[in-house]
């Protein structure tokens, strides 16, 4: 009997632990002010890529000591980006974790998809931050991150439309179609390739938009689609691959090699996620007879986000640092032509007057299209399986071939 009642003690114990946690995570019913004050003297560990320098120097010298100062909060940065969060957070839960490593994670595209499926990621919090306010969430670049509802579960940061850029010096039309791009290639043999990675797998995507359409290709993922326009993309690069850098027998790895090829002008082209390149020109990474162009169909143009694991033991502090994020004086500092370059989340007109004057006098890029040409031309990005196709095929079907 005196066996039943230790165990009888040990279990309702166990509930009443299991409810207040449950209780203690659920910040649903709580006020900004006490979500806030909950927050104060917490740490947060976010997990994000660190592959920029001024991505860095936005993060550890703007963003870390503002939360500190203004809120109390220590904003530690881990290294880490797609594939490793995912993984991270699915070993916590393999393992029975009851609390991440991780509180705060920059995701988007396949890594919000897969951390969906996972149940991994804490929500609907989004509408829970003041300055949501500022955003239009109708807006389906943000409403939808690669074609999937958001619906709370991530805070957009950041807008980055992807860029074809060419050597001015060296290329006097460059071409803004595929018709175009195979004339090229074939006249000028060597000055052109593809990375084999992210980057280049998004050119892949706008050249199937260009044969198909963008609303052929919106929605769910569909095979027998993938399957029709994918096989005409193969043909297509096969027949110009033996024009390209290296006779297309190898393919640079990531950007960067891709960058330093164009800079030193083995090639005439690069690619990147970002349309603002003054910082890469100013830095050497770019010449300064560097352009950024539109091609002829438009550009893919997507958002990227925050999001906060489940098993988060500082749900509080995170939410006060993606708020942070999305205030008009953070992305206005991170807009600017000497940080990250990136286009803001907000919708301008929601801002009071004084900030949207503020936005709408930072600097145009010396090196691209004015900012509203180019709004004016992006195109939705695809599901995140077409990525995961794209990928895996690009390997076989031309890398291989």
């Amino acid at each position: 009997m005196r066996s039943y009642f230790v165990i009888l003690i040990v279990c309702l114990l166990t509930v009443s632990c299991g409810s207040e946690r449950q209780k203690k995570d659920d910040l649903r019913n709580l006020s900004w002010d006490e979500i806030t004050q909950g927050a104060e003297g917490q740490t947060v560990n976010w997990m994000m890529w660190q592959g920029s320098p001024y991505v860095n120097n936005y993060i550890n010298n703007y963003v870390i000591p503002e939360v500190k100062e203004r809120y109390n909060i220590t904003l530690e940065i881990s290294s880490g980006q797609g594939n490793q969060i995912v993984s991270t957070l699915l070993t916590e839960i393999d393992a029975g974790k009851e609390v991440s490593d991780i509180d705060l994670a920059w995701i988007n595209g396949e890594t919000f998809y897969q951390l969906r499926e996972i149940n991994a990621l804490y929500g609907p919090f989004t509408d829970q931050l003041p300055n949501s306010d500022y955003v239009d969430f109708d807006n389906p670049i943000i409403k939808y991150d690669f074609q999937k509802p958001v619906n709370g579960y991530e805070a957009p940061w950041s807008l980055t439309q992807w860029s074809m850029i060419y050597n001015s010096e060296k290329v006097d039309n460059p071409p803004r179609n595929m018709e175009e791009l195979e004339a090229y290639v074939k006249a000028n043999p060597g000055t052109f390739t593809i990375p084999n990675q992210f980057v280049g797998m998004t050119f892949l995507k706008n050249l199937m938009i260009e044969m198909a359409g963008p609303e052929a290709l919106s929605g769910d993922f569909d095979a027998e689609t993938y399957q029709k326009y994918s096989s005409r993309l193969w043909e297509y690069l096969n027949r110009i691959k033996p024009y390209f850098w290296k006779d297309g027998q190898t393919f640079p790895s990531t950007p960067a090699a891709m960058n330093q090829l164009f800079s030193n002008g083995e090639i005439n082209f690069s690619m990147n996620f970002g349309t603002r390149i003054d910082n890469a020109v100013d830095d050497g990474t770019y010449p300064t007879s560097a352009r950024v162009y539109l091609l002829e169909s438009g550009t893919i143009q997507n958002a990227n986000y925050v999001g906060i694991p489940k098993k988060s033991a500082h749900k509080a502090a995170a939410m006060v640092v993606a708020n942070f994020l999305l205030s008009p004086e953070a992305q206005y500092k991170k807009m600017q032509p000497n940080t990250m370059a990136n286009n803001t989340v907000l919708a301008v007109d929601k801002l009071p007057e004084n900030w949207q004057q503020k936005f709408n006098d930072i600097p145009e890029s010396n090196y691209a299209p004015p900012r509203e040409e180019l709004s004016a031309r992006a195109l939705q990005e695809l599901g995140p399986e077409y990525m995961i196709r794209l990928n895996e095929d690009f390997r076989t079907k031309v890398i291989q071939q």
